[in-house]
């Protein structure tokens, strides 16, 4: 049996994030999709490491096949404490980036999560972008919360469908857990994108580039939508700030 890559990982604050080039994890991710192993990708930022703070939901995130550099700040205190030259690796360039891959190599995609409005934009998108691209289903399930969510029949629909690549829009961390209780009953790799589906479908808008590359792309997207965001961002970022300053003075310390 082939052996399917496995990409190592440094710990970040509350996360343990996967190492490699943009273009190792595409490919290691297709990988896993082809031969269906049933696995999951986290793509972690600043939310979901002040998340992870919880300990059920840092072994939600840790035992991820991967876990990628999601958010500047992430990337940056990555880049601080290990001294390695990664990448960012964020779920917005993920998608599409995947979805070509899959066109490419005859691999079918699955929708999971947001609204039946998105998703058919997504798939007008990639009819458009990727017409080699075979979209194998897609569900729009009802919002509750994953306790009630019937897993047995959402892993029966998937897996009916033979999708090797199961892209999940469920929000953070209700993806990220939804994603682990799904391994072993889907045969697949599964993502959590979230926003990248608003994204891909044309009605989220992205950060300039040079304000991505400041780690300021919070700071657009509170500019967009300033009163559903600002407590987030607000309380998430400064957490982070406490989580990293504490990291740093104990690095500093333990040198001492």
């Amino acid at each position: 049996m082939h052996q399917l890559p496995v990409l190592p990982k440094l710990p970040v604050l509350t996360a343990d994030i996967s190492v490699g080039s943009f273009a190792t994890h595409i490919d290691a991710i297709t990988a896993y999709g082809a031969a269906h192993r049933s696995s999951y990708v986290c793509c972690v930022n600043a939310h979901m490491t002040v998340e992870a703070r919880d300990t059920r939901f840092a072994e939600v995130v840790n035992k991820a096949d991967f876990a990628t550099a999601d958010g500047m700040p992430v990337l940056r205190v990555m880049q601080l404490f290990h001294k390695v030259k990664q990448e960012r690796v964020a779920g917005n360039d993920i998608m599409p980036a995947l979805m070509a891959k899959a066109a490419e190599k005859g691999l079918s995609v699955y929708l999971f999560g947001s609204s039946d409005e998105v998703q058919q934009r997504i798939v007008d998108r990639a009819t458009r972008d990727l017409p080699g691209l075979r979209i194998a289903g897609r569900w729009s399930p009802p919002f509750m919360p994953l306790a009630q969510m019937d897993l047995a029949a959402d892993a029966e629909r998937i897996n009916a469908t033979g999708a090797h690549i199961i892209l999940v829009s469920l929000g953070c961390p209700k993806q990220e857990q939804w994603m682990a209780a799904m391994k072993g009953r889907v045969n697949g790799v599964m993502l959590g994108i979230g926003g990248a589906f608003l994204l891909y479908a044309g009605i989220d808008k992205r950060a300039p580039k040079w304000m991505r590359d400041l780690s300021l792309e919070w700071v657009y997207r509170l500019w967009l939508e300033p009163r559903r965001l600002w407590k987030r961002y607000v309380v998430t970022n400064s957490l982070f700030l406490v989580l990293f300053g504490v990291e740093a003075l104990k690095r500093l310390f333990d040198k001492r």
